[in-house]
């Protein structure tokens, strides 16, 4: 795994058919320390490449056998390494398919070596673009990276119901290579189970006890939690050790604490039904995961995300989706965010054979959810994200996003306003 900078020891696979090419990236990431293995076609790496087990794969868009849609569909189910495709200018609108359907980045040829070297670290840190490939989402990762190594510190994440709250406390959870089991305790739960509650909570071989050596509690809905257990999770943030009930010696608590609520715990607390002490305490490090209408890059990376699951669980190619699907997807609001998108993508998938079409995603809307795309509409589609996805790469930078995208700034501000984009890339 790299760090600070380093790709020594790092595994990286180069599917690469152009001589010149795939011997210059070899020698050149050979001296910077990576072990690469080369292949010149997609039946080959077909056949080897999982069993080399790649941190990332290096991938040309364009091989003799094969193209880098169907390459990518194939050897993503038997490797979960991110994706780097090269690809020709020419080739961009399928390169933007790849990031929709999953792949991490894409850089246009001929690039400069040290810029590919610079996308390929920020692929091997640890969980790159995990939790999607927006902005917002991106920081929301970095700060969680920089929590894993204080396990001491309560993290408190905010956010509506359904935006994956507990999606992030598992990634900061796993980000600790020494964690122990992931203990989730619905709060609201807590009410209705009497004494029973502490017992299942604080006993010998309790949750808490669970996740003391090195796991992680998570409290799901904290702002639910009884009255009477408030006391009790205040000492054990305080005192980092619990008392287990039925009596016995006090037992260190060496576990992170992580809490969730989709509720204003401030106001809760000057409302006097949430301990104001307790919610300083569990807020040491907040985070809000915002909703998902508010991250428009993550629509469709979700979605293929979810389908590409689904073809695991089944052992069958993961459905298609339409072009009209995906529009519809992105301009539809979310009220149940990531919940909501999820339920909706195993629902068309389990009821149709063919591509996923806007019917089929919005059974709901009746009529409103058909019809055919219009070229305009999904060319307009394919462009909005492809410069969200620079405006995300350069941190809303617009002068930077444009000499990316090799169009001039007046161009690129024309095209915004044109597609509703906001200068921040939002």
């Amino acid at each position: 795994m790299a760090f600070e900078g380093s790709l020594r020891g790092c595994r990286l696979a180069l599917i690469e058919d152009d001589a010149v090419m795939g011997e210059s990236l070899l020698v050149r990431l050979s001296l910077e320390g990576a072990d690469v293995r080369w292949w010149t076609s997609g039946a080959e790496a077909s056949r080897s490449l999982p069993a080399f087990g790649p941190e990332v794969v290096i991938c040309d868009i364009r091989l003799p056998d094969d193209g880098g849609e169907a390459l990518f569909d194939r050897l993503a189910r038997h490797t979960p390494a991110p994706f780097l495709f090269m690809t020709a200018y020419s080739d961009i609108e399928q390169a933007v398919r790849l990031m929709r359907a999953g792949a991490a980045d894409y850089v246009t040829k001929p690039f400069e070596f040290g810029d590919f070297r610079t996308r390929l670290e920020r692929l091997l840190l640890p969980g790159a673009g995990a939790l999607g490939p927006s902005a917002a989402m991106r920081r929301i990762e970095a700060q969680l990276l920089r929590l894993a190594a204080r396990p001491a510190v309560p993290v408190l994440l905010t956010g509506e119901t359904g935006v994956g709250k507990q999606v992030c406390a598992r990634f900061l959870h796993e980000a600790d290579p020494v964690s122990g089991p992931f203990v989730v305790v619905d709060c609201a739960a807590l009410g209705g189970a009497g004494d029973g509650a502490e017992a299942a909570l604080f006993g010998e071989t309790g949750m808490i006890a669970a996740a003391a050596e090195g796991g992680t509690l998570f409290l799901d809905e904290v702002a639910e939690l009884p009255d009477r257990l408030q006391p009790r999770f205040l000492r054990l943030i305080d005192e980092r050790c619990f008392a287990p009930t039925g009596g016995g010696a006090p037992r260190p608590f060496k576990g992170r604490i992580v809490c969730a609520t989709h509720a204003d715990l401030r106001g809760l607390a000057k409302q006097g039904r949430f301990r104001e002490d307790l919610l300083f305490r569990v807020d040491a490090a907040g985070l809000t995961v915002p909703p998902l209408r508010d991250r428009q890059e993550d629509i469709l990376w979700l979605m293929h995300l979810i389908l590409r699951r689904i073809a695991t669980e089944t052992g069958r190619p993961p459905p298609a989706i339409t072009a009209g699907a995906e529009l519809l997807a992105l301009r539809h609001d979310w009220p149940g965010n990531v919940r909501e998108l999820r339920n909706r993508v195993e629902r068309a998938a389990a009821l149709t054979e063919a591509p996923i079409g806007p019917a089929d995603l919005f059974p709901d809307q009746g009529d409103t959810a058909e019809g055919f795309a219009l070229l305009a509409d999904t060319r307009d589609l394919a462009e909005r994200q492809h410069i969200r996805r620079a405006l995300a790469r350069t941190d809303g930078n617009v002068p930077e996003a444009a000499a990316l995208l090799g169009i001039s700034r007046s161009t690129l501000f024309d095209k915004m306003r044109r597609l509703g984009l906001a200068r921040d890339g939002g």
